[in-house]
């Protein structure tokens, strides 16, 4: 009988464990998504009232403001990526896509006007994780290439086409 409740002990802890890295990663997404989507639409639309910024974090904000183009844009791929993580396609490119708007709104609550960095730190940590969760898609990135023996000698296109063909006459 002590042996039986030990491994019905296991057997839930494993079957909890494979529903935790099964949906923590799914809820993570829809709630990095819904955030991108909600404030990038309100970049536009302007729907959620803005909390009053420090001095600095005006200034900053001021300054991204008067270049005319950084808004709509940061805007734009929040909207996108936010989509494309709601609906599962593309995740690594969307994450990719959104590390710098991530740590921009980090550094800017932390740094700058500290009022709201609890959602700013919950946002870098869920997108760390996501990152952390699809890393295989990111595994080609690190993985050296091949360094030709006399690649000195050898003009870019020429490296280019000695990788596709192996064959292929190097001069």
């Amino acid at each position: 009988m002590t042996k039986v409740a030990p491994k019905i002990q296991e057997a839930l802890v494993s079957k909890n464990h494979a529903l935790m890295s099964k949906h923590v990663p799914t809820v993570a997404q829809v709630l990095i998504g819904l955030v991108m989507t909600v404030f990038g639409l309100n970049g536009f639309l302007n729907f959620l009232p803005q909390p009053p910024a420090s001095p600095a974090g005006g200034a900053f904000l001021g300054a991204l403001a008067a270049t005319g183009y950084m808004f709509p844009m940061v805007k734009v791929v929040e909207i996108l990526a936010g989509v494309a993580l709601l609906t599962s396609r593309f995740v690594p490119l969307a994450l990719v896509l959104l590390a710098p708007i991530t740590v921009n709104i980090f550094t800017f609550h932390v740094i700058l006007s500290p009022e709201g960095a609890e959602v700013a730190v919950a946002l870098l940590v869920g997108h760390l994780y996501l990152a952390y969760a699809y890393r295989q898609a990111y595994a080609p990135l690190f993985e050296p290439r091949p360094v030709a023996q006399d690649a000195s000698k050898q003009t870019p296109n020429q490296a280019d086409e000695s990788e596709l063909n192996p064959a292929a006459p190097t001069s």
